[in-house]
């Protein structure tokens, strides 16, 4: 592909030869080969135009520029921002993958990676094979890519696309962030379906947002880039995120004017599965039960069943899906002998914590027992808080180690211990994370919910600086090959 194929139907300024050979896009100058179209990003501490002559000295073809440089010694392409200019370039690059593709993208404060795993899990239950992009990572089939962003840089976004529909996908559920919108990672490609889950206050100031109403006006833009919203009518920001809009709205929540809704909603509770279970009504019409806890997943599993029925899924699809969903490191259930409930959570603050244990205190266990500890070179406050938190709402706390960093894992727990100390909630210290898991698992009782919190979908400890391998799916395995206790596969 030439410089000038690449730039078919991008509105830009050329200076120099447009009938070189384009080897790849680039916007990393360190990654810049013979033949790279470098593309000079603003970030909010590093102007890479900076770096637009080293480019050219490493054999790019190109450069994109969005203000004034230094004269280089290869073309330059002048745009009006160079952020939306790499989305448009590895669309064309990747031959438009999106086209090939049925795109959801889904925003919101809360239940963005839960639900895009929800609307995986039906309409695979539906034979569409369907590829993610979000928080946890990548997801194409059975591999896992990870990602450093919720939603990756457009590059990424029209790469990890084009391996979808080169692996058969016939579908992809994006999780469309705030920054990820604004920042132009998802321009380039129109997104079939919008879903929008909630708004409340967050992500405010940094580099992020200045305040609420950019944060707001940042989520509206995915339904200025869709051809079909679908709104939750019950929040009530629903009108100003979708204001402006060039699509076509339907609705879901419990409200009588939502298009799909949701009566009769109650917990489920037997060992190994903690759910919610509710009727659907209006636009479709059936029982459904959901196999993550938490009655707010109500809203995330009626806008995962609203997208999915827009692109052909059933009743029995949406029932096999939700029934059967996991989110890795969200309240994921673990396998386990016995009559207790085990889970595996990525909660690692005050508020996070708040928001799991009330959740399953909903269930009424016997014992709610939570195993957390606290990140290395991070603020006190937040290991007191986190201790306060759980010593408030579990029946017994597990402190232990997280990714300790440079710190001492003893000093980590004396400060959570401070947090402890202002509650009467029952505690032990076992600073080793596996004995600490094995601890729980040993001593569980009848009824019992115990919580592994921090670690999520993370697969390692961070400590001095090192990156150590730590499952804690794969410890709870070896614990349980090494006492014979295995679970028998169904």
């Amino acid at each position: 592909m030439t410089i000038k194929e690449l730039l078919k139907d991008i509105s830009c300024q050329v200076t120099g030869d447009c009938n070189a050979e384009v080897t790849g896009i680039v916007y990393d100058s360190r990654k810049v080969k013979p033949g790279s179209v470098f593309v000079c990003l603003v970030g909010s501490k590093t102007d890479s135009h900076a770096f637009a002559a080293q480019a050219a000295q490493s054999g790019a073809a190109a450069v994109v520029t969005q203000h004034e440089i230094e004269t280089v010694s290869c073309t330059e392409i002048r745009v009006k921002d160079t952020r939306e200019a790499l989305a448009l370039l590895s669309a064309a690059w990747f031959g438009h993958p999106a086209e090939k593709l049925k795109v959801i993208g889904v925003t919101g404060t809360k239940g963005k990676t839960t639900s895009t795993y929800m609307i995986h899990s039906i309409l695979e239950a539906a034979g569409i094979p369907t590829g993610i992009i979000g928080t946890i990572g990548t997801v194409i089939g059975t591999q896992l890519i990870k990602t450093n962003n919720t939603t990756p840089e457009s590059y990424d976004i029209q790469k990890f696309m084009r391996m979808m529909v080169d692996a058969g996908c016939r579908a992809c559920v994006l999780e469309a962030s705030s920054i990820g919108l604004r920042d132009h990672r998802v321009d380039g490609f129109t997104f079939d379906i919008g879903l929008f889950t909630n708004f409340s206050e967050d992500h405010i100031g940094g580099s992020e947002h200045k305040n609420m109403q950019e944060y707001l006006a940042c989520k509206a833009l995915l339904f200025k880039k869709c051809r079909l919203g679908v709104v939750n009518v019950d929040d009530g920001h629903w009108q100003g995120v979708t204001e402006g809009h060039i699509c076509s709205l339907i609705s879901y929540g419990f409200s009588m004017d939502a298009q799909l809704r949701a009566e009769n909603d109650r917990l489920i509770s037997r060992p190994g599965y903690l759910g919610v279970e509710f009727d659907l009504c209006g636009s479709m019409q059936g029982h459904v039960c959901v196999d993550i806890s938490g009655k707010f997943n109500v809203y995330n599993a009626l806008g995962a069943t609203a997208v999915c029925q827009q692109l052909g899924a059933s009743l029995a699809d949406v029932q096999k899906g939700l029934d059967t969903v996991k989110v890795k490191g969200r309240v994921e259930p673990v396998n386990v002998p016995g009559n207790y409930t085990l889970l595996i959570d990525y909660a690692h603050n005050a508020v996070s914590m708040e928001n799991i244990l009330t959740t399953l205190r909903e269930y009424n266990p016997h014992r709610l027992v939570c195993l957390f500890g606290a990140g290395g070179n991070r603020p006190k406050l937040r290991r007191y808080e986190m201790g306060e938190m759980s010593g408030k709402l579990a029946d017994l706390s597990v402190i232990t180690a997280d990714n300790s960093r440079d710190e001492n894992v003893m000093d980590i727990l004396a400060d959570i211990e401070v947090g402890l100390h202002k509650t009467d909630g029952k505690y032990v210290v076992i600073p080793d994370r596996r004995e600490a898991i094995q601890f729980c698992m040993d001593n569980a009782q009848d009824g019992d919910v115990v919580v592994l919190a921090g670690k999520g979908h993370e697969d390692y400890q961070e400590i001095k600086g090192v990156k150590y391998p730590f499952d804690e799916r794969e410890v709870i395995h070896k614990i349980l090959s090494a006492e014979g206790k295995l679970p028998q596969k169904s």
